[in-house]
């Protein structure tokens, strides 16, 4: 698996300084938690999804989630959790005729609804497994969380010795995490849990929408979740918590629900970097990505990245680029990274950006540049001369210039 290979060469020539690198389920545990990126959801009751990954259905699909818990209802869950196995059965049966080439299989997980469930799906699943990344725990807390982890760590100690690692994901959703006079013992609780299995622990996802629905709130299509002071103020505190570098755990960030409603405010993306890119198309891709109302979704993965999130669950195909479009590190960006790097010997403590727009600091910058370097490989670089609208054309061949 690899970011961005459905562009053409001439498309990887005119976009990217660097590109990313190939990873699959046997990488380093962490370039698979930065490279889960936009993670779509589908709902195992779902029997077409093999069939869709064979079709290429969704372009550029990296990573997806297949939920049993909150897309599947309660009376269908035995019908799901067979329709899951069929699935990972036909996806080791196309690969094996060469239907589907294994590189070709996105980062796969499966949302759980209960330590019970996982503990059968376990002795359940045979052999397909083998396609499966990781497991998402939903409502986590210290509690059910221990049980979960265990399991995994239990499997993981007994799987065969050329089997890849199940991998964990809790989503942090519970009332305990976002109520102030809970918050700070249980996400203490919850990460002292986490560090006990670390090397079983993908990413730590955020479920705002529980979060929103315990105070009748939902965000606007207009607003970013950054935007509802009492989700932002959570959202700080998770960070304070699981993003600090001396205990660092990758955080993604959390559903953006919208993929066409009605408009209130101005659009939120500039004209600038589309004319910049594709002149006349992508004054019309802006357009389009406004008319479907993506520009808020872009807007506030703007927003998780300044916070330190990388990576967001997803609910539609449209989704994908805008999300994976964002994480492609900058020429700029790079430079910079690489600038601080040069100089982590010590004989300068400031100096210049190479671009003469800021000023470089290399010990107070030396993390965030090294995090930089890190994404670049999984996401790639751009050229000086793009930015991420060159990803989003439907029809790239207009954006080539």
């Amino acid at each position: 698996m690899r970011y961005f290979n459905y562009l053409t060469n001439e498309e990887e020539q005119n976009f990217f300084y660097s590109l990313p690198i190939q990873f699959n389920n046997y990488a380093d545990k962490e370039v698979i938690a930065h490279a889960i990126g936009a993670a779509l959801y589908m709902p195992a009751t779902k029997d077409n999804i093999a069939d869709d990954l064979v079709t290429g259905k969704h372009e550029g699909l990296v990573s997806m989630v297949i939920d049993l818990e909150d897309a599947v209802g309660d009376n269908q869950l035995e019908f799901a959790e067979e329709t899951l196995k069929a699935t990972l059965i036909k996806i080791g049966r196309y690969i094996s005729i060469g239907l589907l080439r294994a590189d070709n299989v996105p980062l796969m997980f499966i949302r759980v609804r209960s330590v019970e469930q996982l503990k059968r799906l376990l002795s359940f699943f045979g052999e397909e497994i083998e396609y499966v990344t990781g497991i998402v725990f939903p409502k986590f807390n210290v509690e059910t969380g221990r049980e979960y982890l265990r399991l995994l760590h239990e499997y993981n100690k007994n799987k065969r010795a050329t089997s890849s690692t199940l991998y964990g994901m809790p989503i942090l959703e519970s009332s305990d995490v976002i109520y102030r006079e809970k918050r700070v013992e249980t996400l203490m609780g919850i990460s002292e849990l986490l560090n006990e299995y670390k090397a079983y622990v993908l990413n730590v996802r955020i479920g705002a929408t529980d979060f929103s629905s315990l105070f009748g709130l939902r965000r606007s299509p207009d607003h970013t979740i950054y935007d509802i002071g009492v989700i932002r103020d959570c959202i700080a505190d998770i960070v304070n918590i699981f993003g600090r570098m001396d205990n660092h755990y990758v955080i993604s960030g959390p559903v953006w629900e919208y993929f066409k409603s009605d408009r209130v405010f101005k659009p939120q993306l500039r004209q600038t970097p589309f004319e910049e890119s594709m002149g006349r198309h992508g004054r019309i891709l802006r357009m389009d990505y406004i008319n479907k109302y993506v520009d808020g979704l872009i807007r506030e993965v703007a927003m998780d990245k300044e916070n330190g999130i990388i990576g967001k669950t997803i609910i539609h195909p449209t989704h994908i680029k805008p999300v994976q479009s964002m994480l492609v590190v900058t020429h700029e960006e790079y430079m910079d990274a690489l600038h601080i790097m040069e100089n982590e010997q010590g004989d300068l403590g400031v100096m210049k950006s190479r671009y003469s727009n800021k000023m470089n600091e290399f010990k107070p910058h030396m993390t965030w540049a090294k995090r930089i370097l890190f994404r670049s490989d999984i996401y790639g670089v751009l050229n000086e001369n793009q930015n991420f609208t060159c990803l989003l054309a439907e029809e790239r061949e207009s954006a080539i210039v």
